[in-house]
């Protein structure tokens, strides 16, 4: 299997980047202790608040896809629905 790499960005609204802040948070523990998650990094822009980008490492593409259609990310979605201005996702493979 390969390992995939998931750099997912996720820009708050201005008046709502508490509210996503505190539901990415409550994501970590949780995935991180999914089967094939290596590492589950949230990061918080240094000059703009409202940009997270969680940097991710999974054994395969299958495992990360249970982590998608898991009921801790259906809760996020609903919490922070119209609360989230873009969101970006890229699957990645490391070639070094």
């Amino acid at each position: 299997m390969t390992q995939l790499t998931i750099v997912a960005n996720i820009n708050a609204n201005a008046d709502k980047i508490d509210l996503v802040k505190s539901e990415l948070l409550k994501l970590i523990p949780i995935t991180r202790s999914e089967e094939g998650c290596i590492n589950y990094d949230l990061h918080q822009d240094n000059e703009n608040p409202a940009h997270f980008t969680f940097y991710e490492n999974w054994e395969s593409l299958e495992l990360w896809q249970e982590h998608m259609n898991a009921p801790h990310l259906a809760a996020y979605m609903a919490a922070t629905e119209g609360a989230v201005a873009q969101f970006t996702l890229n699957e990645m493979t490391r070639i070094d």
